[in-house]
C-alpha cells in the first residue's frame, strides 16, 4: 500500500515538473521575426553590403585574429603549439563573433572552403577546452601568471575577467553553426562549457555576475535549442544577482581597470528591476536589457519589462544622439547625464549601436509598437553602418557628430582603421550585418508586420498557410515602396506596415528632437491600385482582408529635406539644425564645401535640392543647399571619413 502511494505521488511528481517545463518552452515572444534564411535580398542598398561582409569583413578579420595571435591563442592553451598568452584577455570573444557572422553567411551562400576553415578552428577550441569544460585561453596558457584583470585564480575577478563575455559570445556562434549546418562539433563545446558554469553558479552554489553582460543572451540561445531549463534559469540568475550580490571593489584608485569599482558602470547599482535610468558602460546596458528582454518572454516576468520599457524612455528621451548612435562619454564607453550629447567628443561606440538595435528590437518583438522599429531604423541607417567603410575593412570604434580633422576620436586617428588592439567593433559588424535579413519582416496569430523597407522576397506560414511577400522599393533613395502578397490558397489574415515616425512628423518617440517645419506631406497607400484611409494602430497602416495572388500594397512616403531641432536642455545643439531625409541623416564634410565646415551655417531660408550621384560614395543621394548668403552640399552621415580626413558637423548653426 506504501509503495502504491508513493508511486502514486511521484508520478504526479513527474507530471507536475513536465506540465512546468512544457509551460516554460510554450512561453515567448509573442511576435516572432522571419528568419533571415527565410528572406532574399534583392536590395541595392543592403545587399552589396551584405557581400562585402562576406567576401571582405569576413575575410579580413579571419586573417587580423591569425596576424594578431588571438587563434594562435587556442592553439596554444590545447596543446598544440608552445607560446605566451598574446593580447587581451577577452580576445576569445573576437574569434567568436567572427565566426558567428560566418555561420550567418553559411546558411545563406554554403562554401565548403569556409566550412572547413570553421570546422579547423573548432578543432583548436576544442583542444583548448579543460577536461571539465573551462574555456578561457587567458588563464590555461599560463594559470599561474594570467593577464592583466584575468584574476588569479578561475572566477574570481568576474568584474574584469571576461570569462563569462567570452563564452556567452561563443554559445551564439555555436548555435548559429549548428543551426547553419547541422554539425554538433560547436555546440558540443558550447554545452560542455555551459554545464560547467550551471555547476559552479547559482541560488546555492557561487554567487557572483558577469562584469560584461553577454553570457544571458548565449544561454537562452542554448535554452532553444535544448529545451533545457537549467540554462535559462541560470541567465535569470545572473541578471537577478546584480544589485543584490555584495559589490566587490577589485582594483586601486590608480589602476587603468579603476572604473570596474563603479557598480554603475557595469549596471550591478541597484537589482535590475528596480533600475529607471541607463547608466554606465552602453555596450553592456544594451546586452543586459536584451537578456532581460529574452528572460521576460520566456517565463513572463513583468517586472523585467517594467524596468527595460522605463529605460528605453530616459534613453529615447534624454540619451540618444539624432544619428541612433548611445553612450555619450569617452570615459567608460557610457552614458552621460540626461541630455548630455555633445558632439566632437560624442563616443558613440559601434557596438553600442548594433545593441541598441538588439534591445530595440526585442521590445518590438514584446509589445508590436512601431516606435521601437523608429529607433532601430534611425540606429541601423546611421549610427551603425558608419562604423564599416564601404570597402568593408576599415572601421570605427566611435562615431562622433563633428570632427576637425585633428581631434583623434578613433583610437588614435581622426578616420576609420583598418584594426584595433579592442577589436569588438569590427567583429560585431562581421556577425551583425548577415543578420540583417531577419529584422524585415515579422508575424503573429494572423498578423504579417512589414517592419522595414527593403527589397526583398519573404516566405511567411500564417494558419499553416505559405505567403509569399515580394517588396521592391529604392529605399532609402525614395519613399515608394510595393508589397506583392501571394498566399498559396485565398486566405483571411492582417499586413501591419509601418509607417515611419519622421513620415508622420516625429523625428523620434520622444520630444528630444522635432521637425522645424510640421507642415509635411502625409503618406499615401494604395490596394490594388485604390486609395486607402490610413488606419494606423501602434506606428502601423492595417490591412485586413482576403488576400489573394498578386494583391499589392502601394505606399508613398513623401521625403522633403527636414530641419531638426533639439530639445532646449541638449546645450551641444542650442541654435542649431541637423539635416534629414527619410531615414539618412546627412553631414556636411570639408571636401564638399571649399575645406571648412565648422564656420557654417543653416539660414532659415535656405533650400534643398536632392540630386543623384551613382558614382560617388556607393551611390549617394547628394544634398545642395543654396540661399542668399550659403551654399553648402550635404552626404548621408553614414559615408563621412571616406576621401581623406578633414572637418564634419552634423549640427550647423541656424544664423
Amino acid at each position: 500500500m506504501k509503495r502504491r502511494f508513493l508511486l502514486i505521488i511521484v508520478i504526479l511528481f513527474l507530471t507536475l515538473v513536465c506540465r512546468e517545463k512544457e509551460n516554460v518552452i510554450q512561453k515567448d515572444y509573442p511576435i516572432k521575426p522571419v528568419p533571415f534564411t527565410e528572406v532574399k535580398l534583392k536590395d541595392n542598398f543592403w545587399l552589396p553590403r551584405i557581400e562585402t561582409n562576406l567576401k571582405v569583413t569576413i575575410p579580413f578579420a579571419f586573417k587580423k585574429c591569425e596576424e594578431t595571435g588571438r587563434i594562435d591563442n587556442f592553439a596554444k592553451a590545447g596543446g598544440l603549439m608552445k607560446g605566451k598568452f598574446i593580447g587581451r584577455r577577452y580576445n576569445d570573444s573576437d574569434v567568436f563573433k567572427i565566426m558567428e557572422g560566418a555561420a550567418y553567411s553559411l546558411s545563406l551562400h554554403p562554401d565548403p572552403e569556409l566550412e572547413k576553415y570553421m570546422d579547423d578552428l573548432i578543432s583548436k577550441i576544442a583542444a583548448a577546452q579543460e577536461e571539465d569544460g573551462y574555456l578561457y585561453t587567458a588563464r590555461t596558457i599560463d594559470p599561474k601568471n594570467p593577464p592583466p584583470g584575468a584574476g588569479k585564480e578561475r572566477w574570481s575577478n568576474l568584474g574584469s575577467s571576461h570569462e563569462l563575455y567570452n563564452v556567452g559570445h561563443m554559445y551564439e556562434a555555436a548555435v548559429a553553426y549548428y543551426m547553419a549546418t547541422g554539425k554538433r562539433n560547436f555546440l558540443n563545446i558550447a554545452l560542455k562549457n555551459a554545464d560547467l558554469i550551471c555547476k559552479v553558479f547559482g541560488p546555492n552554489k557561487r554567487h557572483g555576475y558577469p562584469g560584461h553582460q553577454e553570457i544571458e543572451i548565449g544561454l537562452v540561445k542554448l535554452y532553444r535549442i535544448t529545451g533545457e531549463e537549467k540554462y535559462l534559469k541560470l541567465a535569470k540568475f545572473f541578471l537577478d544577482e546584480r544589485g543584490r550580490c555584495k559589490f566587490k571593489k577589485q582594483f586601486s584608485s590608480t589602476s587603468p581597470f579603476s572604473i570596474y569599482n563603479q557598480p554603475w558602470y557595469m549596471q550591478a547599482h541597484k537589482p535590475v528591476v528596480e533600475q529607471r535610468e541607463a547608466v554606465g558602460h552602453a555596450v553592456r546596458a544594451t546586452y543586459m536589457y536584451s537578456g532581460m528582454a529574452d528572460v521576460a518572454a520566456l517565463t513572463g516576468d513583468k517586472a523585467y519589462i517594467n524596468a527595460i520599457d522605463c529605460i528605453w524612455d530616459n534613453v529615447v528621451s534624454k540619451k540618444l544622439y539624432i544619428t541612433g548612435g548611445i553612450g555619450a562619454r569617452r570615459e567608460g564607453e557610457a552614458f552621460g547625464e540626461d541630455y548630455e550629447l555633445p558632439n566632437a567628443t560624442a563616443y558613440n561606440e559601434t557596438c553600442a549601436a548594433i545593441g541598441n538595435v538588439l534591445w530595440n528590437h526585442r521590445l518590438f518583438l514584446l509589445h508590436g509598437d512601431a516606435k521601437y522599429i523608429d529607433v532601430l531604423e534611425r540606429t541601423l541607417y546611421n549610427g551603425l553602418i558608419s562604423g564599416v567603410s564601404l570597402s568593408g575593412d576599415r572601421f570605427f570604434y566611435p562615431n562622433p557628430l563633428e570632427s576637425d580633422g585633428k581631434y583623434k576620436f578613433n583610437q588614435g586617428e581622426a578616420t576609420r582603421k583598418p584594426w584595433f588592439d579592442c577589436a569588438c567593433c569590427p567583429t560585431n559588424i562581421c556577425r551583425f550585418l548577415p543578420s540583417l535579413p531577419g529584422y524585415i519582416y515579422a508575424y503573429k496569430n494572423g498578423i504579417i508586420y512589414v517592419n522595414l523597407f527593403v527589397q526583398s522576397e519573404a516566405n511567411i506560414r500564417i494558419f499553416n498557410k505559405k505567403v509569399q511577400l515580394i517588396q521592391r522599393t529604392n529605399y532609402p533613395w525614395n519613399g515608394r515602396i510595393k508589397i506583392i502578397v501571394n498566399p498559396e490558397v485565398p486566405l483571411d489574415f492582417e499586413i501591419r506596415v509601418r509607417i515611419p515616425g519622421w513620415a508622420l512628423g516625429k523625428p523620434v518617440p520622444s520630444d528630444l528632437y522635432s521637425f522645424l517645419d510640421h507642415a509635411i506631406e502625409k503618406p499615401r497607400l494604395k490596394m490594388n491600385s485604390q486609395i486607402q484611409p490610413l488606419h494606423i494602430v501602434k506606428g502601423y497602416a492595417i490591412i485586413k482582408r482576403r488576400w489573394e495572388k498578386e494583391d499589392t500594397i502601394e505606399l508613398e512616403l513623401p521625403m522633403p529635406v527636414q530641419r531638426i531641432l533639439a530639445n532646449e536642455k541638449v546645450k551641444a545643439d542650442r541654435g542649431k539644425v541637423a539635416i534629414q531625409r527619410g531615414p539618412l541623416v546627412y553631414c556636411f564634410e570639408g571636401i564638399d564645401n571649399g575645406g571648412k565646415v565648422l564656420n557654417r551655417f543653416i539660414p532659415d531660408d535656405m533650400k534643398f535640392k536632392v540630386e543623384f550621384h551613382p558614382e560617388l560614395l556607393g551611390g549617394i543621394n547628394v544634398l545642395i543647399g543654396e540661399s542668399k548668403k550659403e551654399k553648402l552640399i550635404a552626404i548621408p552621415y553614414y559615408a563621412w571619413s571616406h576621401r581623406g580626413v578633414g572637418e564634419m558637423a552634423v549640427w550647423l548653426p541656424r544664423k
